[in-house]
């Protein structure tokens, strides 16, 4: 939050806030501010777009998603409301702003696997090495329930969720057909029915996750029988559909 503004937000709730909810990476490249790669107009609008989602986040945390107005968020971050709308076309995305570098993590699970790596296996690896550092998008983390709940008590982030696991299936679709061989831009049946089973594995190991860290377990413990929950996912997944694995 902006020096000088008051909230009745904890210290946890904004670390929580950040970290789940998308600061440090630009959402073109998945690049870090640090990266070399970023160019100097790169870096300022990543900056800018950090500065957006924080305060938006916070907010969120603080009020709800449906209290706070896009105009509200504007005025914390210091831009104009033309401008949140540059970085994020939709409210929800303020708050669920890493759905972006999910989609890139996935893309390049599968398309930089190793050559004698299956594309279930990329991703199996992917899975597990997100929960091991505590990525976000593992759904395992410090203070990640002050995050979900805001999610939960919002049917317009619950409805963002659901349109990006959709997206997600599609794009995981389309990258098993590449895979394949076949047409990345019609993928068929097989494909579709593979990442829709893959995507659904995913998603029900990590609502677990969620409900068990919203029901007060310690997120070490959390952790460490997510990554065995992963472990029979995948397992599972691999006998379901040989010809991805």
């Amino acid at each position: 939050m902006r020096d000088g503004v008051t909230s009745e937000v904890t210290g946890e709730e904004r670390r929580s806030g950040d970290e789940a909810g998308g600061r440090g990476r630009w959402e073109e490249t998945g690049f870090t501010e640090d990266d070399g790669r970023l160019t100097l107009r790169e870096r300022k609008k990543l900056r800018t777009r950090q500065r957006i989602s924080g305060e938006a986040t916070v907010l969120f945390i603080q009020r709800g998603f449906d209290n706070v107005t896009v105009a509200e968020v504007a005025r914390a971050a210091e831009v104009s409301t033309m401008t949140v709308f540059n970085y994020f076309p939709r409210k929800e995305d303020l708050f669920l702003d890493r759905i972006p570098e999910a989609r890139e993590l996935l893309i390049r699970a599968v398309r930089e696997r190793g050559a004698d790596e299956s594309p279930l296996a990329a991703l199996r690896r992917l899975a597990l090495g997100l929960l091991a550092e505590r990525h976000p998008l593992a759904a395992v983390g410090e203070g990640f329930e002050h995050f979900y709940r805001t999610v939960l008590d919002s049917p317009a982030l619950r409805a963002r969720g659901r349109e990006a696991v959709e997206e997600m299936e599609s794009t995981l679709a389309a990258l098993l057909a590449e895979a394949a061989g076949g047409d990345s831009d019609r993928p068929g049946p097989d494909a579709r029915l593979a990442a829709a089973l893959i995507v659904a594995g995913i998603r029900a190991a990590g609502a677990e996750a969620v409900a068990r860290q919203l029901g007060g377990d310690p997120v070490d413990e959390v952790a460490v029988e997510q990554a065995e929950v992963l472990r029979r996912t995948f397992d599972a997944l691999e006998r379901a559909l040989p010809g991805v694995s």
